[in-house]
């Protein structure tokens, strides 16, 4: 299916009472939006597959693309859900070392060798770093970061234990590199992102691997590290509007028009609640008969999909630290406009 091409979930524009929201309600959002959200630089809501409101802010519109962070993580898990349906890869139970024939483990630490695909996904892989405390900067500046990751995975802890971790995912990246022959962002772009008539992400060559080229304002397409894999924990950047398609994939359970793009089963699994509040790289969340997974970037960046509600919430964002909670945004003030 190409751009011109209309799916079922078109994302057209509709107005905002026929998709069953309140267009006054919808309308306080600029002002709030202004005066407690000001690094948010566009927002798009969806309802039943079209766009009830679309907004954007500090100079942005809606071409504009925007690093989403951690977003990636929650792309990463599509991906590894297509290509376990495209048989590039058994399951989520294979074994990680078994797509890294080469690396030896040090012999004395046995768990590494029962870490599968499934404790990537669900961050409940062991690492040596405290939780939340991540040595990112470290990897970052290794030649290697495949070997780095694979050195840090299974040291201390248990496996089973939430522990937060980029380089899980960048782990997860490099096992889409390695299973498909393609890296995550060229796969992407044939199997996810133009099927949905996403923009294609370009090829963009890294300049070096400073912070601002890895993290920062130099930013293009989808960073990858020196070996060629895409970043897997953060590094690709969407418009606001893509962020909602992305969204409204899910939320149709992987189907596109008339196409099935992820396995069902896999939406299923990757958003079902558990103790940790964390899927496979999604995040979960209950409150007050609520019930929504998240994609979250640092900074502020939001995929929000609630299926009983058919609304997805994508918000991208200018990184700042400790910006005004989205969640506390979209109950307070988008949940509201929804009429029954």
């Amino acid at each position: 299916m190409n751009r011109n091409e209309k799916p079922n979930i078109s994302l057209n524009c509709s107005e905002s009472a026929n998709l069953g929201m309140d267009a006054g309600k919808l309308a306080e959002l600029e002002a709030v939006i202004h005066s407690e959200y000001s690094n948010i630089n566009g927002i798009v809501i969806v309802r039943h597959g079209s766009i009830a409101y679309e907004n954007y802010y500090n100079g942005c519109g809606p071409d504009d693309v925007h690093h989403v962070a951690s977003v990636t993580k929650s792309v990463i898990s599509a991906l590894i859900g297509i290509a376990i349906d495209l048989q590039y890869i058994s399951n989520v139970d294979q074994k990680v070392l078994d797509f890294f024939p080469e690396y030896v483990p040090d012999a004395a630490n046995e768990q590494k060798h029962e870490i599968t695909i499934r404790h990537l996904l669900t961050m409940t892989a062991p690492y040596s770093f405290e939780d939340w405390r991540e040595p990112l900067d470290q990897m970052c500046m290794q030649p290697d970061w495949v070997d780095y990751a694979l050195d840090m995975l299974g040291e201390d802890g248990d496996i089973g234990a939430f522990k937060y971790a980029s380089a899980g995912a960048h782990l997860l990246s490099a096992i889409i590199s390695r299973s498909t022959g393609k890296n995550a962002r060229e796969f992407a772009n044939e199997h996810l992102f133009k099927p949905v008539g996403m923009r294609e992400i370009p090829d963009y060559e890294m300049q070096s691997y400073g912070f601002e080229d890895l993290f920062g304002k130099y930013v293009r397409g989808w960073v990858h590290d020196p070996g060629g894999h895409s970043t897997g924990g953060w590094g690709l950047t969407l418009c606001t509007r893509d962020m909602a398609r992305f969204g409204q994939l899910y939320l149709n359970r992987g189907v596109w028009g008339m196409q099935s793009i992820i396995p069902k089963s896999w939406i299923d699994e990757s958003t079902t609640m558990n103790a940790n509040h964390y899927g496979y790289l999604w995040w979960l969340r209950q409150e007050d008969g609520v019930s929504a997974y998240l994609a979250l970037g640092d900074g502020g960046h939001v995929i929000c999909c609630i299926p009983e509600k058919e609304l997805v919430v994508a918000v991208s964002s200018t990184f700042m630290l400790n910006p005004h909670d989205r969640w506390t945004l979209i109950r307070d003030h988008i949940l509201p406009a929804i009429q029954e």
